[in-house]
Parts: C-alpha cells; sequence; structure tokens
C-alpha cells in the first residue's frame, strides 16, 4: 500500500507514520519541510505549504490512500482534494471530538452523536471556532469521497512527542508527589489515549479500506482524573495527597479539567472493532516520563508554577 500524509512529522503524524513504515507500508510525506527534518530519511517528502495554498509539489503521484492529519480549515482541505483530483483512493482526515454538541449528550455518546453547526467563514482558530471548522472539513471530505472517506475523532492523546504539556504537566507534577492541588473534582472521568493507539487504528482502518467515523479515545480501563494523578504517581515511585481547590483560582481551560463530564466518557466500542488497541495508562506514563526525561525536561508552557500552587495550597 502506497500512502500520502499530509503533516508527519509532529506528534500524532510523526506516530502514524511509525506505524505505517513498521507494517510495511510505502509512505510518502507533504509538508514545509521545516520540523522534523532529521527523521525518516528514506522517505520521499514533497515540499509544499497549505497555509498559502502552495500545492505545487502534487501535481504528480497517486497514493492508494491519504492521510490528513494537519487539515483545521476548509480551504486546507478543499484544496488538497482538487490538487490530488482522482489520484488516491481512501481520504481519511483526523478530526476532534470538539465537532460534537455541547448540550443533550450523555455518557456512552458513540459517532451518530449530533454535531456542531459548521463555520466557514473564518480561519482563526479559537476555542469557539476548531470544532465548527474541523466540522466543515469532515463535511467537504465526505462530499468529494463518499464511501471513500474516513473520519478519525481522537480524544485527548497523550504520548511521547507531544508539546501540548497537558498531560506531561500531571505526569511530571505526581513524580514530585506530595500535596497537588487539582483545581476541578478527583471523580471526574478522564479519557486519555495512546498516540500509538490511534496510529495502529487509522493505518488498520487504510488497510482495511474502512469508510465512516471512529472514535479514537482511551485509556484501556475508565479512569478519573484523580486516578490518572495517582497513576501516574505509582508509576514514578512517589506518593501525592490531592487537594481539591477552587478552579477560579486557576488558570482557565486547567490541563484535562473539563466542566463537561460526558465528553469525557464517550464510546470507543466502534474503534476497537475496526482494531484500535487499548494500552494501558502505566505504560503511557512510563513512556511519556522516559521521553520528556531524554529532552532535559524543558519548562512546562501549562498548569500551575510550583509558587503558585503553594499559595493555592495554602488556602485549601
Amino acid at each position: 500500500m502506497r500512502i500520502l500524509v499530509l503533516g508527519g512529522t509532529s506528534f500524532v503524524g510523526r506516530t502514524i507514520v511509525e506505524d505505517a513504515l513498521g507494517q510495511g507500508v510505502d509512505v510518502t510525506l507533504f509538508n514545509r519541510g521545516r520540523t522534523g527534518t532529521g527523521l525518516f530519511p528514506d522517505v520521499p517528502r514533497l515540499v509544499g505549504d497549505r497555509q498559502t495554498g502552495d500545492y505545487a509539489a502534487l501535481s504528480d503521484g497517486s497514493w492508494d490512500a491519504v492521510v490528513d492529519v494537519s487539515g483545521y480549515v476548509p480551504r486546507h482541505v478543499g484544496q488538497a482534494m482538487e490538487a490530488l483530483g482522482e489520484r488516491c483512493g481512501r481520504y481519511l482526515f483526523v478530526s476532534s471530538h470538539a465537532v460534537y454538541a455541547r448540550t443533550g449528550v450523555g455518557p456512552g455518546s458513540d459517532e451518530d452523536t449530533p454535531r456542531r453547526p459548521p463555520v466557514r467563514d473564518t480561519e482563526e482558530l479559537t476555542e469557539a471556532t476548531y470544532g465548527p471548522l474541523k466540522v466543515a472539513c469532515e463535511d467537504d471530505v465526505l462530499a468529494r469521497y463518499g464511501a471513500r472517506a474516513t473520519i478519525v475523532r481522537p480524544g485527548k492523546v497523550a504520548g511521547p512527542y507531544d508539546t501540548s504539556d497537558t498531560f506531561l504537566y500531571w505526569a511530571r507534577r505526581a513524580a514530585r508527589g506530595g500535596r497537588v492541588a487539582l483545581p476541578g473534582r478527583p471523580e471526574q472521568p478522564s479519557q486519555v489515549v495512546d498516540s500509538r493507539d490511534v496510529a495502529r487504528l487509522v493505518v488498520r482502518l487504510l488497510l482495511d479500506d474502512r469508510p465512516g467515523a471512529f472514535h479514537a479515545v482511551g485509556p484501556a480501563d475508565p479512569v478519573t482524573l484523580g486516578g490518572l494523578i495517582e497513576t501516574c504517581a505509582r508509576v514514578a515511585g512517589s506518593e501525592v495527597e490531592i487537594v481539591p481547590v477552587d478552579p477560579a483560582s486557576a488558570p482557565p481551560a486547567f490541563p484535562l479539567v473539563r466542566p463537561d463530564w460526558s465528553t469525557q466518557q464517550r464510546s470507543a466500542a466502534r474503534a476497537r472493532a475496526a482494531g484500535l488497541p487499548a494500552t494501558s495508562l502505566p505504560v503511557t506514563v512510563a513512556d511519556v516520563l522516559a521521553w520528556d526525561r531524554g529532552r532535559g525536561e524543558p519548562p512546562l508552557r501549562c498548569g500551575l508554577s510550583a509558587a503558585d500552587e503553594e499559595r493555592l495550597l495554602a488556602g485549601a
């Protein structure tokens, strides 16, 4: 099988390429050539820029499938499809759970849950527009390719090479041990999926030529946010005491804290039946901590500083 990956050098895209190569798939990359330049030296690279609409490098060649892991606005997807024409078999679009309606959704929701209205009049990615822009992208892929379209909607993805720091914040904090400030409730459900599980699902769907939409969620067993923090501590060999604090006293959109718990209780049944693995949370934690140590543990871009956490704990 020959696949074209739009992106492929950052986190989820990188992991998809690694999995595909490990299964003997012939991979070609299309990206700007600015990141991960030392990765995959034997993989052909086509250089272009989706932001400026430069798809000239795709004017020739054909592939059995395309994996679009870097499309965020309808223009990205529309221009890629126009450049490729009919020179690809299946188009797999990596979307997001942000496409779903925010109200009236209960635990165990599946891929047929109502989505938010699409947005096409902006390319500014904000909390309000990200999901609706992805909805528009999904619609365009389905309109163009029909039964040759596949949609993968990951939840919160965790694993090595993740520079968002949202999962890593808790892994690092738990590893330090002691009293841990949680601007939320320990009993909140928490769904994280290992990036390697997402990659295996994507490649499996391509190899099986399977259409449809699929949730990529984990972990292997249901876990609460408090349980996730305690698992991180056990893996690191530390002990923690979780101290709930007022969410209003911490930065907004705090790592893994969610006011709507139903968004952390989505069904993985369809994806599991299609080949989504179930890596255990301790394995993900151990591998993330090892990767972080190997890169020298650079400063995090989210969460609480040690000083800010001490102030919150003092007032708890």
